[in-house]
Parts: C-alpha cells; sequence; structure tokens
C-alpha cells in the first residue's frame, strides 16, 4: 500500500519568510531535528561547540554532537547528552539523518574519504558511504547498527560491513535525510520510514534526489530498503531492492554544487509532513560558488516544495536565487531545516533553522543556530 495518510491535501501557494523574528543562539552547523515521544526535540550538530547555556554544557568542540532542544522558539533551551560518546578530529564523521522512533533514536552519520587538508594544497575529499547508529533510550546509550556497543572506526576500518551505506554507485546515498511525520512520527499509517539523498557528489547526480523506505522495525536491516524506482499515473510508486534500480525523485536546478578544495556539498534536504495541511514540504538548498567553483562565492540557493506523497512530485512553491535572510545580502545561508515540533498547530507557519558562514570582522559570527519563523500561503 502506498497512501501514508488519509487527510485532503491543502493547495499551498507560496512561503512568506519573516525576517523580524531571526533568532541566533550557539556554536555549529547542520540543526537536522526530530521529534520525540518525550516531546523534547533532538537536533544534530556539526564542527561547533553548541551552547554554553545548555545544561551540562562540557565547553568542548565536536564534529558531531546531538543535543535535546526544549520548548518552542524563540524561547527554547538546550541540554548536552552526555551518554553521546565523544567524536574529535581525526576521527570524523558527519551527523545528518535522524529520526525518534518509539524511546529509540535512529541516526546515520556520513563518511568522507579523509578530511580535505591531509593532502595539500589542493585535495578534493568527498562524502563515500554512511554510518547507522541508534539509541535504545531516548539518547543515554547508543548502538552500533548491530546492536555491539558503539565504536567510531578510523578511516582504514571503515568498509561496507560496519557502514551501512560505502562506495555505492556513484557515492549515492552517502548524505541521508529521514522524513520527519510528527512527534514520534506518529502521523505515518503505512509502516514505513522515508529517507532521501543527494545521488551522488558531482554537479548532475548531486542536484538529483534519491529516496528509499524501509519498515519501521527494520531501520538497522540494508536488506530490508527498497528503493524508490518510478512513479505511476495513479500517485503511488514502485520501488527495488536492488539500488542500481533507483531512479530520481526530483532534480534541483544545476549550477549551484561546488568543486575545488573543500568537498561538494549541496541539495541535502530537509523534509517534513505537515499534518494540518496535509501536504510533505521539503526545504532545499543549492551552493553559491565563485567562478572558480569554490564554496561560499556567493549567496546560496532556497527553495520550498510540496508534495501529496514522500515520493512527489515535488511543486515548487519558493524560490530565493540569492538567498539572504532578513535581507542581508552579505549572507552565505545554507543547510535549510524545517523543526518538525514548530510547525503551528493549524499548519500555516512554520520555523526554518540554517546557518550562515559569512565573515564579519575575520570571523564567522553566524555560524550558528540561526532560526527564522515563515508563513505559508494557501488559497
Amino acid at each position: 500500500m502506498n497512501s501514508i495518510r488519509e487527510k485532503t491535501m491543502t493547495r499551498v501557494t507560496g512561503i512568506r519568510m519573516l525576517n523580524e523574528t531571526i533568532h541566533r543562539s550557539g556554536h555549529g552547523d547542520n540543526w537536522q531535528t526530530t521529534w520525540a515521544g518525550d516531546d523534547r526535540q533532538y537536533l544534530l550538530l556539526t564542527d561547533g561547540r553548541g551552547w554554553p547555556e545548555a545544561v551540562g554544557d562540557t565547553g568542548k568542540t565536536y564534529t558531531t554532537r546531538v543535543f535535546a532542544m526544549i520548548g518552542d522558539a524563540p524561547d527554547h533551551t538546550f541540554e548536552h547528552l552526555p551518554g553521546y560518546p565523544d567524536l574529535h578530529h581525526p576521527i570524523v564523521f558527519y551527523g545528518f539523518g535522524i529520526l525518534a522512533l518509539d524511546g529509540y533514536i535512529y541516526h546515520f552519520l556520513t563518511t568522507p574519504n579523509r578530511l580535505a587538508h591531509d593532502h595539500p594544497p589542493l585535495y578534493l575529499s568527498n562524502f563515500v558511504g554512511a554510518k547507522l547508529i541508534y539509541s535504545p533510550d531516548n539518547g543515554e546509550t547508543w548502538k552500533n547498527q548491530d546492536g555491539s556497543p558503539l565504536k567510531w572506526e578510523r578511516w582504514e576500518e571503515r568498509n561496507s560491513e560496519n557502514m551501512v551505506f560505502y562506495n555505492e554507485p556513484g557515492d549515492t546515498f552517502s548524505l541521508l535525510t529521514m522524513l520527519q511525520m510528527g512527534r514520534n512520527y506518529e502521523s505515518n499509517i503505512d509502516g514505513y520510514v522515508y529517507v532521501y539523498a543527494p545521488n551522488g557528489n558531482v554537479e548532475g547526480s548531486m542536484n538529483q534526489l534519491v529516496m528509499f523506505r524501509v519498515a519501521k522495525d527494520k531501520i538497522p536491516s540494508r536488506s530490508a530498503y527498497s528503493y524508490f524506482v518510478s512513479r505511476n499515473g495513479d500517485g503511488s510508486a514502485n520501488w527495488s531492492t536492488d539500488i542500481h534500480e533507483r531512479g530520481i525523485v526530483h532534480t534541483f536546478p544545476t549550477g549551484w554544487v561546488n568543486k575545488g578544495f573543500h568537498h561538494p556539498y549541496s541539495w541535502h534536504p530537509s523534509v517534513v509532513y505537515n499534518a494540518p495541511l496535509g501536504v510533505y514540504m521539503m526545504a532545499n538548498w543549492g551552493m553559491g560558488c565563485d567562478d572558480d567553483g569554490r564554496w561560499f562565492g556567493k549567496p546560496s540557493y532556497l527553495g520550498f516544495w510540496i508534495a501529496e506523497h514522500p515520493w512527489g512530485p515535488w511543486d515548487q512553491v519558493y524560490e530565493e536565487t540569492a538567498w539572504a535572510p532578513a535581507g542581508d545580502t552579505a549572507a552565505r545561508a545554507y543547510q535549510p531545516q524545517i523543526i518538525p515540533r514548530w510547525i503551528s498547530e493549524d499548519g500555516v507557519s512554520f520555523w526554518l533553522a540554517f546557518t550562515d558562514y559569512q565573515i564579519v570582522d575575520n570571523e564567522r559570527p553566524y555560524t550558528s543556530f540561526n532560526c527564522q519563523k515563515a508563513v505559508i500561503l494557501t488559497d
């Protein structure tokens, strides 16, 4: 059965960003977020210190960390989760996809092939796979995909046995995003978890969206994954357990994938089900590059899309080709994330989190948890 909801879809005509609502705190980036049954949200931080005011703050800088977030914007607070094992350079995984489900937290971490700085002057690193870990107790303890005690593998130890994806065709399914469907995934009725990713690391594949689904009780089992192949005329989807048969869910604009010194990073979406409106919402972004293809050379691309099903088709309702939060044309914003608990009860507003890489007085003061309220325009 392909249908996963029963509510009639509201027709969305646009998005209006409320510039006066921007709130900034902490240090880091990424901010993929899930809403758990305990009513707390759990969000991912990469490359940062987090929040000095967070309960249990350690003052350390992390490659990846999971934090608890309590309350509603802009009065939210944060809590350090001491059970999450420290992850620091030179062992690097970047935490991306996350989902809270029935007391468990499932968490995908991306592995690059190495650090970009390992082989100067211009060694290009790529994302080549993903590790899956989980917590059976809302973040108190963590385990590897196979249930063994969590271990952060060194570069030379990573392979297709201990990574859920590794050196797949075109490096597909290296940057993962998990669909959010309300508190404890409660809006889902078909029993599947849906996961999205760019189809590769270069222009022409990184701007292609692919996806898989897996039964809620089979998330740690790669053999249970089914990959989107195509859509049928009635709106249903076709699936295959063969990754080579994967099809393209959506194609984003070209010209927004970086190359050069830093790893390619672009078109990594945030996808959330808006239950009051009966629509799936996707925020996504493209990297603004200079003439040599280097990242953050100009403002990024920001878009929003909506769909009736997790697999689309996806209709665009908003576009900024020079993303300028609050009108700041110097902004180098990236990684937009729709925060699932912060969708209003009537569904017509939500909060978007993002990071801003701009330089001010030789510092990056907005490499932080930036959030901004948005209004959804409907017929």
